[in-house]
């Protein structure tokens, strides 16, 4: 029995019998889950190796966060050693050490 049909039997259910909290929480869920699949399968994520599919997307995007974390560290890096190498510049010029190099 598919989805559909057992969606059509609740809704047959409380259109006979009443509907009582029981059967309306039984709609509820089963039409969320339908909706779930329909969206999942509108966006091409609806068969069976679309969880792969996302882990292997999770893992490139952490892959390029890491990526990109390190090319600032490595920026910063390099502009605190330029900036540490222009201070020694700086004050080997302000003591007379240029002209002896």
């Amino acid at each position: 029995m598919s989805r559909e049909d057992i969606l059509a039997s609740l809704m047959a259910q409380a259109r006979e019998e009443g509907a009582e909290v029981v059967t309306l929480r039984a709609i509820i869920e089963e039409t969320s889950v339908l909706a779930t699949d329909r969206a999942l399968e509108r966006l091409g994520l609806g068969d069976a190796g679309a969880e792969g599919d996302l882990v292997e997307l999770r893992e490139l995007l952490r892959a390029w966060r890491d990526a990109k974390t390190s090319a600032w560290k490595a920026l910063v890096d390099w502009i605190v050693r330029g900036a540490l190498a222009l201070l020694l510049i700086g004050i080997a010029v302000r003591f007379g050490m240029w002209d002896r190099l």
